[in-house]
Order: C-alpha cells, then structure tokens, then sequence
C-alpha cells in the first residue's frame, strides 16, 4: 500500500519527531506548487513580509495567535495543505491548543443597561397646592372683610360660594389635563428611546451548509465567537455598533442581516472578510 507523506515528512516511527515547523512545510509547498510568494499574497491578500516571516517560523509580525492562525490556514489552502494540520502545527509548536472562546463570556447583546431617567414634574400635586393656597387666601379675605363691615354697620356681603366652586373645578380639571400630557410626553420619549437603541444594534444570523470557520468581533475589534461551525449549525448574535466576521469557508456561509437575506459571502473555500455597520447595516 502507498503512504502518501507531507511535506517535508520522511515517514516511520519517528516522524512525528522529523516533521517539518509549519512555516518550513508552507515554504516547502508553495515551491512545490511553483508558486512565488508574490502569487501567494495577491491571492490570499496576506502581504509577503508576513508569508516570507511566517516561512522563517517568525509570527512576531502577526499581531497575535487569532491572525497567525487565519494567515496560516489561508496561506496552506493555496499551496494545498490541510489548514487544519497546520494550525495544529503551529499550535503544537506554541505549546499546545488555546481554549474555544465562548460568546456568552465576552458579549451579551441583550444585557439591560441601566439609565438614569429624568422624571417629570408633578404637576398634579403642584395644582392642588396652588388651589388650596387659593382657597386659604379667598376665606381670609371674605372673612376679614365681613368683621369689618361689621363693625361700620354696613350689609354684610355674602361669600359668593358658587363662584368659588365653580372657579375650583374648572381649576382641578387643568390640573387633570397637564398630568395627562405629561403621562403621554413620558411614554413618548420612552418609545424614541426604544427606537435609537433598536437602530444601534446589527441583528447578523450565520448559517453553516458545511463545516465552516467563523470569527466574530464588535465594532471595537472585541472577540464575540471564534471556532468551527459544524454543517447545518445556525447562530444568530444582536451586536451594538457594529460586527466584523473573517469567514473560512464563505461559499458554504450564508449571512442574514437585520433580517435581509445576503445569501453565501465568497465561493467555497475562500477566506473572506465582512463588516456591518448600524444604523442601516450594509456590507462594507
């Protein structure tokens, strides 16, 4: 039977041991496949400092084990290697597998912000302290005035009680009618509030037809998911501001955003990028 080996692999017992690093076997490929760096980095849009560091096995140009891992898994697409393999390599080679990185403890899209909320005057309790002022100081007068008719001998005049009633009531449903409008202006800015933090958020649905890799991060550049959909896997995530996605495998990705179908996002093994943005989210 024949054993097809990897680059750079010379097979045996020992061949975990004499396996090539991941940039040596890239490196190796690439020739193999007679391709020029310069060729590699027009079609994967890695830049070629980055693929002639990444062959030498120095990832300090990198910015962090999040994109070596993206550049190596493009770069091994295209010169034919498994990225997988190479990612674990790498993995290998930094001391072994990072923890998946779970959504749920980096972001919660729908966690209650809590405001401070002006509250409206109380015009209620303000107009019935104004009337019963009123009321103090009308008696006050009408009785001070009838002592002192009294006491000159004049008709004493009688308190015009209907008036004042009347004079009441029309005073009372004012009262009623400002805190009326100011129920309604409260439930209105209420709803406008609703309103802007609904247009601040991107509301994305990914849909996996194959196996597919998958980073998610805010408009800040903060992590929400990294790691492997599985075939048939659908997830959805409400995200503030803004989300940014480097898809493994865009021609068996489809998106859905702020509930528009965009249908897959690039042909079958491409890696691809796509940013959105609220409000009105639309691909960048």
């Amino acid at each position: 039977m024949n054993e097809t080996n990897e680059p750079g692999n010379t097979g045996g017992d020992n061949g975990a041991a004499e396996r090539p690093t991941p940039g040596a076997a890239l490196a190796e490929a690439r020739r193999a496949a007679g391709l020029t760096v310069g060729q590699v980095s027009a079609r994967t849009r890695v830049r070629e400092a980055l693929i002639h560091a990444i062959e030498r096995d120095d990832y300090s140009l990198c910015g962090g084990d999040f994109y070596t891992r993206g550049h190596i898994r493009a770069i091994a697409r295209e010169v034919g290697l498994d990225p997988e393999m190479m990612v674990q390599r790498y993995d290998e080679l930094r001391g072994g597998s990072p923890p998946p990185v779970r959504a749920a403890s980096v972001f919660q899209a729908d966690r209650p912000i809590k405001l401070r909320e002006r509250r409206s005057p109380n015009w209620t309790m303000a107009m019935v302290v104004a009337l019963a002022i009123v009321v103090v100081f009308g008696v006050v007068r009408i009785m001070g005035g009838s002592e002192e008719m009294r006491k000159a001998g004049d008709q004493v005049v009688p308190v015009p009680t209907s008036a004042a009633s009347g004079q009441g009531a029309q005073q009372g449903g004012g009262a009623a009618a400002l805190a009326g409008e100011a129920e309604a202006a409260r439930k209105a800015k209420a709803a406008r509030k609703a309103e802007r933090k609904k247009a601040q958020m991107v509301d994305l649905t990914v849909q996996a037809s194959k196996p597919s890799y998958l980073s998610v991060r805010d408009a800040e550049g903060q992590p929400v998911f990294t790691g492997t959909l599985s075939a048939g896997q659908s997830t959805s995530w409400k995200i503030r501001k803004g989300v940014r996605l480097i898809i493994g495998n865009a021609g068996a990705v489809s998106l859905q955003v702020n509930g528009k179908d965009l249908g897959v996002s690039g042909a079958m093994g491409q890696t691809v990028q796509r940013s959105f943005d609220a409000p009105g989210a639309s691909p960048s």
